[in-house]
This record gives C-alpha cells, sequence and structure tokens, in this order.
C-alpha cells in the first residue's frame, strides 16, 4: 500500500510534495533500485532535513526533485508536485521556464559549480537573463543581490574569477545566484561541509536570514546532524532509500525512535568525553548494494534489535507521536539500542618513556615569495610527546596545512628555525632525509580517493612501504600484512581489491594502512574525517585511538571539527594568520578561559545563538599584509585599545601547560559552554 506523505497542518499548501517515489538507474542491463516508496512534504517557508549516510539515495533524491537525474536515472513510480504543478510531467522548454521561476540548488562544492573562466558578475547576471530581466538592469539587480548576501565591495567582487575568492566567499555567491529569482524551493546539498567553523556558522546564519526574509521553502540535505539540527523544523532520516523516520527535528534528536537514528546519534563525540573516556558507538556493516530481494526491514542486517518479524515483514510508517512516525516494529525499545563497539578503551599495551619529545619545532617560520612575500608561519613552537595527540585547528589560511608539511619536510623553513626528531636534527627537505627517518614520519590526507593509486591493488598499496622502509620480505612480510590489516579491522578479502572497489570508509583506512606499514613514531592526520559520514568518522576515530593505544604513536591531528578534536586530542594548539594563538592541554583550551579567537571559534560551533555576539564576520586578514600589533585585533570581539593595534602580545603561560598570546588577563577572558551540538 503507497504510504502517502505526513498532512501539511493547518490545510497548508506544500511547497514540495512527494508521494511514492520510486527511483532506479540502469547499470549493465538491469534495473537498479535506489528510492523506494519515499513520501514526504515541505510546507510554505519550512526547511525540512534530510539525512543519512552516504549511498542512502539523499542526492539522488534532490536531483529528482530538480528533474536532474543522469541518462541511466528514472523515475518508475510516484509524483513530485512543486507549489502545486507536476514536475514530472513537464519537458522542453515549460520545464527550463519552471525551474527558472521556482527552484534553485546549491551544491556542495561552490567552486565547480561556478565556470572558472567566466567573471563573478557575468555569471550572477546570467540568473536575471534567463529570469527575462532587460539587460541594462542585469548588472545592477546581479550587485544588489551579491549585497544582499553580505558580500562586501560587491562592485570588486564581481570583476573577479572564481579561483580568487575564498570558499566561504564562493558560497556566497552561489547562494545569492540560487536566490536571485526568489524560488518557491531552495534545494541545499551538502552546502557547508567544506566549510570551517566560522564561515560555516555565517552561511547558515545567512541562509536562515535570506530564508526568513524571502519566505523560499528548503530541501535540506546533509549528514552534519549538527547543521541540520540547528537549522530545519523537520527531518527525514534516509536509509537505503527507505524513509524510516520523520518528525520534528528537536524531538527526533532528543528522543529517537528508530534503531538507525539512535546508532548515528551514538556516534558523535559528546561534549567533555575523549579517547580516554570511552569509544565511539558505531553502526556495524555496510549499505545493502541494492533493494531488490530485500524481505522485511531494509535495516535489519545491521540492527542489534531485529528479530524473526523484522526479517520476513516490511515494518509501515507507524505514528509514534504527534507529527511523528517511525519505520521500526520495535520502535518503543530504539532509545535502548545494544552498543556495537565497546565503549572500555583497550588498556594502553606500549608505554614509552618520555624522555623527550618525539618532534619538537622551535621558533619555526615560513615565508612564500620574495617579491611579494607571504607569511605563512611566524615563529612557531610546538612539541608532540610519545603517545600523544596534539590537535591542531584555526580557519583556513591560519597555517595549520604550511605547519604539517614543514614537519613532513614536503616544504622547507626558513632559516633560524629548528625541527627535531627524538632530540636529533630533522632536515628541512625530505629530499634530504634518511631512510628511517621516512619510516618514523608518516602522513593520512584528508582524501583517500587522490592519495591511493587506483591502479594498484590493495595489498601492493599497503606492501610497498613495507619492503621500502621495513625490509619486510617473504614469509616475514606475509605475516606483517596479515597482522597490520587485523589491526586496522580489515578483512583480507580486500587485499586483491582496487580502491575504486571500496567504500570511502574502507578507503581511509586502506590509507591509514599504509601510514602505519612502517612502524611510524608520528603520523600526522591531516583532516582524516572531515569528508566521511558520522558512521564512518566514529570507526576512524576509534581505529586511530586504538593503534595509538597499542603502538604508542604520536599524532599531529588537522581538523575544523571542534568536536573530532576536542575527542582525539590530548593538547591543541590554535593557529591564527600563522600565530600560535593558544596550546595546553585540551580540556583547558576548551574549557576556559580562551583566547578570544578561540572563544569565537568555540560559539561558532556551539549549540543554537549560544555564542552569536561572539561569532566572526568578515575573512581572516591577507598574510601578505598582515595587520600590526596583535594580528587578530580586526576581528577580535575582546579588543581593549591602541595596544592590540600596536603591540603585539607575546604568547605566555597563564596556567600550567596552557599559553595564550593576548594583552588580556586571564580573568577578563571569556568562556563559552562547549555544549557543541549533537
Amino acid at each position: 500500500m503507497p504510504e502517502g506523505p505526513m498532512p501539511m497542518q493547518d490545510g497548508a499548501e506544500a511547497a514540495l510534495s512527494v508521494r511514492d517515489l520510486d527511483i532506479a538507474y540502469r547499470v549493465r542491463g538491469r534495473d537498479r533500485q535506489v528510492i523506494r516508496g519515499l513520501s514526504f512534504t515541505i510546507g510554505r517557508g519550512e526547511t525540512f532535513g534530510l539525512v543519512g549516510e552516504s549511498g542512502c539515495g539523499k542526492s539522488t533524491v534532490a536531483l529528482a526533485v530538480a528533474r536532474y537525474l543522469p541518462g541511466n536515472g528514472r523515475v518508475r513510480q510516484g509524483s513530485i508536485e512543486i507549489a502545486g504543478a507536476d514536475a514530472l510531467t513537464m519537458q522542453g522548454e515549460a520545464l527550463r521556464r519552471f525551474r527558472a521561476r521556482n527552484l534553485s540548488m546549491v551544491y556542495q562544492d561552490p567552486g565547480r559549480a561556478l565556470n572558472p573562466s567566466i567573471r563573478i558578475g557575468q555569471q550572477v547576471a546570467e540568473v536575471f537573463e534567463v529570469a527575462g530581466v532587460p539587460a541594462a538592469e542585469r548588472m545592477d539587480r546581479a550587485r544588489a543581490i551579491l549585497e544582499r548576501v553580505r558580500i562586501v565591495d560587491a562592485g570588486r567582487v564581481m570583476t573577479r574569477y572564481p579561483h580568487q575568492l575564498s570558499g566561504g566567499m564562493l558560497q556566497r555567491v552561489v547562494i545569492a545566484m540560487a536566490l536571485a529569482v526568489d524560488p518557491t524551493l531552495l534545494i541545499l546539498d551538502e552546502p557547508t561541509t567544506a566549510l570551517d567553523a566560522t564561515v560555516e556558522a555565517e552561511v547558515l546564519d545567512l541562509i536562515e536570514s535570506l530564508r526568513a526574509e524571502m519566505g523560499s521553502s528548503v530541501l535540506f540535505i546533509g549528514h552534519n546532524l549538527a547543521v541540520i539540527r540547528r537549522m530545519c523544523a523537520r527531518v527525514g532520516v534516509l536509509y537505503a532509500g527507505t524513509l524510516v523516520e520523520e518528525g520534528p527535528t528537536r524531538e527526533i534528536f532528543a528522543n529517537p525512535r528508530h534503531p538507525y537514528t539512535v546508532g548515528l546519534l551514538r556516534c558523535l563525540p559528546q561534549p567533555g568525553l575523549s579517547k580516554h573516556d570511552t569509544r565511539l558507538d558505531t553502526i556495524p556493516g555496510f549499505l545493502p548494494t541494492s533493494l531488490a530481494g530485500i524481505e522485511g526491514c531494509v535495516f535489519a542486517p545491521r540492527c542489534g534489535l531485529a528479530q524473526d518479524i523484522c526479517r520476513t515483514q516490511e515494518p509501515p510508517l507507524i505514528p509514534v507521536a504527534p507529527g511523528r512516525v517511525s519505520r521500526c516494529h520495535f520502535h518503543e525499545q530504539a532509545p535502548d539500542l545494544p552498543r556495537a563497539t565497546l565503549a572500555t578503551p583497550p588498556a594502553q599495551t606500549k608505554k614509552l618513556a618520555a624522555i623527550r619529545p618525539v618532534i619538537r619545532a622551535a621558533g619555526i617560520s615560513k615565508t612564500f615569495g620574495s617579491h611579494l612575500p607571504v607569511y605563512a608561519l611566524r615563529d612557531v613552537s610546538v612539541e608532540i610527546w610519545p603517545g600523544e595527540t596534539l590537535g591542531l585547528v584555526g580557519e583556513s589560511g591560519s597555517g595549520k596545512t604550511t605547519l604539517a608539511k614543514l614537519i613532513m619536510g614536503l616544504t622547507p623553513p626558513d632559516a633560524g628555525g629548528i625541527i627535531e626528531l627524538s632530540g636529533e636534527p630533522l632536515a628541512g627537505s625530505a629530499t634530504r632525509r634518511q631512510p628511517a627517518e621516512f619510516e618514523a614520519l608518516q602522513i593520512v590526507f584528508q582524501n583517500p580517493d587522490a592519495a591511493l593509486n587506483r591502479s594498484q591493488t590493495i595489498r601492493r598499496i599497503i606492501s610497498r612501504p613495507m619492503r621500502k622502509l621495513g625490509r619486510y620480505r617473504g614469509v616475514t612480510l606475509s605475516d606483517r600484512l596479515r597482522g597490520l590489516m587485523s589491526h586496522i579491522r580489515l578483512a583480507e578479502r580486500y587485499l586483491p581489491m582496487r580502491p575504486r572497489q571500496l567504500s570511502g570508509g574502507l578507503k581511509q583506512r586502506v590509507a591509514i594502512a599504509r601510514a602505519f606499514a612502517g612502524d611510524p613514531r608520528i603520523v600526522v592526520c591531516d583532516e582524516p574525517t572531515s569528508a566521511l559520514d558520522v558512521s564512518v568518522q566514529a570507526a576512524i576515530l576509534n581505529l586511530l585511538a586504538d593503534l595509538q593505544a597499542e603502538q604508542g604513536v604520536s599524532y599531529l591531528f588537522v581538523s575544523h571539527d571542534l568536536r573530532v578534536v576536542r575527542y582525539i586530542s590530548d593538547r591543541i594548539a590554535v593557529l591564527y594568520l600563522g600565530r600560535l594563538m593558544e596550546i595546553g592541554p585540551a580540556a583547558e583550551v576548551f574549557n576556559g578561559p580562551h583566547h578570544p579567537y578561540t572563544e569565537s571559534l568555540l560559539a561558532a560551533s556551539a549549540e543554537e545563538d549560544a555564542g552569536s555576539a561572539l561569532r566572526l564576520s568578515g575573512e581572516i586578514p591577507s598574510a601578505m599584509r598582515p595587520p600590526s600589533g596583535c594580528v587578530f585585533h580586526t576581528r577580535c570581539p575582546r579588543k581593549i585599545g591602541e595596544i592590540c593595534e600596536t603591540t603585539e602580545p607575546e604568547l605566555i603561560q597563564r596556567r600550567g601547560d596552557h599559553a595564550i598570546r593576548c594583552h588580556l588577563t586571564r580573568d577578563e577572558m571569556g568562556r563559552v559552554a562547549t555544549t557543541i551540538e549533537a
């Protein structure tokens, strides 16, 4: 029996109505069903969130609503109505006119949504051209809409090309183009995934204010549950193309009634807890590759509550409260779902004598160019001790990646700085380092697709560094490979496969295995979980923590996700415009008092508007022309006067190992309640 969407309240007309939607892709001569019986509605002026792991069908739904399915995709059944009009029956010019006036979409990567060879002003004006605005008015209208999305000096921005703008600025441009024609429905497909916490907060504030001002309805697609909770009044949880739970966002997040929703929420690091306190819960197993032939509940193979009825009878959407439904036979028991992962961290099996830090960087700086020098890093000193994780946070352009590259020898530091490995000087360039130093220092990149050789098997990818660095051969190599596969929880059946045959989480495990192939002493983790779903992220964080406990390895963990940094790190360093602004134990950095910049980063991630007055506006200044005095004074919410503009403060130990670079006294500094959204 087809299941209709939940009824609209007060008889309001739906901006979007999806009914009993069935979508399939034609693959090798067969239909592969990816969406099954999906129904939901979005009211006028409402924001509706659609969440789930990658591969659940979220983006497919968005493409179907916009009539942008790829050539091998088709809607086999169901209806899509936008503002009362049947979107599936429209063709040709009628469909183009309808899209131009009623529908807009903002993609995850704004850089790929804009033409790199056309100036920003011309691209925005093109939207008005399609809408039929006279040529004489288009550029003025383009400037007005850019100003509406709070772009300062819109005239100058209009003359630039996309590559000349920051990620946050590009996303504002795309949002401006999407809202230029006042659409009935705005689709946001992961619009803030690649943005820093401060830029993300600013973009979300912008979207919310413009939505309220223009009255557009929003379909918000994402896997960041914190963003969904903040932005959406209602949420639908999608699993393997099937809606498993729907209702008011706050109610569902506070009291989920489907095991899959419970699992997603448990994967998130909770405020105040670290790897020393608990391991994150995970969702076992994987998504089904096809819906064909599935009997019973689609989530049953991964569900800790599954019983015989779940494997033979598909549950309907059961009303569990006013305005709430759950597709579960045992929805009352969902909050008591058994854990899939033991909560107790394993005992540390490899203890190292902490006589000296494994990595010591003292007074290192990095300047790029000479004619127009870019001061990427200035007089930074950090230490990483055996078995410790140093978290590195800051906005894009703060110098995080530059510091990681200096330690790895991928770019040499300026003269005068010192980098030591276990007390011995380390050459600034990787080309002058010894094999033992390569073995000791490894890196895990953000994107495993770009880091793994797609033409090689997993066996070769992992075995090669074992031969080159560890000099393993024959039976010893095979035994070492099996042991490492066991350590990273990767089945041996994946060894003959190639990267394209693995999921994102499995590929990241392979990248981690490659880094550990030569018994490293320190691993640089450069945003290793930022592109992963919360379920895969939890598994990777558990893996990194377990490997650290087992092997005593140290991590330099670079990330803009403060929840993740708080969970995995022992100490945290905060960078801004190449300067070290704060460093200390993770608990003290998070609990405060904080440097005003750290305070602003935490406020940007805080629940609701807990720190809206402290959220940063504008962009980080240019490293070619850094501000005088304290480099943060141009954006500082706690600036005290002229001293901030003329005198750069020193990095001073405020209490114990907690050091802060600021003219404020410790008592004058603020604190942010670190109840980061879950």
